[in-house]
């Protein structure tokens, strides 16, 4: 019979711990006074956080300013009621943190979502790109399974990176639709371009046409301003 190593039993059971302990951590919290007290916006959070007991009401979208104050709780989009972005439009806003990974041990992405479709429901469609405070940004969608455009993200010089755990940092971030392509623009720099084909189709985007937003990864804390959405002006 082959012998098993005290001292690896015990690195494998420290393991187990250490991994268990991360998943608590990093579950969703519910945040005090949540729900939507912004007139003209609705919300929806993730299947999975659904399926935990989260609801829209356990994050919090604050009118602040001439913006939004957005605390998370589960991860949740945010999409304005009424006419939706068609054709060639860009809906851009910028974020700022402002203590980076104050909610969480790790960073979590917040950013713009256009292309929504049977928003509110089970079958809801939309895609967002959204930024990291630690330099990365992702590219994904939901159709209703999630997709992705560029993995689990990816690192780009163009994304601002916070000084440190508690400190500021901010990101301006567009996604334009052009024809027949869909960039994602952080501070001025295009990061990500994607073939609309890429995005649109079975099992993923019914169109580009549809309702635009806001997404916020769980347990984020972010102040939204200069949220837009303008029409391409073709001469």
């Amino acid at each position: 019979m082959r012998r098993v190593n005290g001292s690896v039993l015990a690195l494998t059971a420290v393991m187990l711990v250490t991994a268990a302990e991360a998943r608590a951590q990093d579950a969703s919290k519910s945040v005090a006074g949540g729900g939507i007290s912004v007139s003209g916006w609705n919300g929806k959070v993730d299947a999975n956080e659904a399926s935990s007991g989260q609801t829209v009401n356990s994050a919090k979208f604050a009118a602040e300013g001439n913006g939004f104050h957005v605390t998370t709780g589960p991860a949740i989009t945010y999409w304005k009621s009424g006419a939706p972005a068609k054709g060639d439009y860009t809906v851009r806003a910028t974020f700022t943190e402002p203590k980076y990974m104050n909610l969480n041990s790790h960073p979590h992405p917040y950013g713009i979502v256009i292309g929504g479709n049977d928003m509110g429901t089970d079958n809801q469609s939309l895609f967002y790109c959204a930024a990291y405070g630690s330099g990365r940004f992702i590219a994904r969608g939901f159709g209703p399974a999630p997709f992705q455009l560029n993995g689990r993200g990816e690192a780009n010089d163009a994304v601002h990176k916070a000084a440190g755990q508690g400190e500021p940092v901010t990101q301006e971030i567009a996604v334009s639709v052009r024809g027949d392509k869909v960039d994602c623009s952080i501070n001025g720099t295009v990061v990500g371009s994607y073939n609309k084909s890429d995005l649109v189709g079975a099992g993923k985007l019914k169109s580009t046409d549809g309702a635009y937003g806001i997404r916020f990864g769980h347990n984020t804390e972010a102040v939204v301003t200069n949220f837009s959405m303008t029409p391409a002006v073709h001469k």
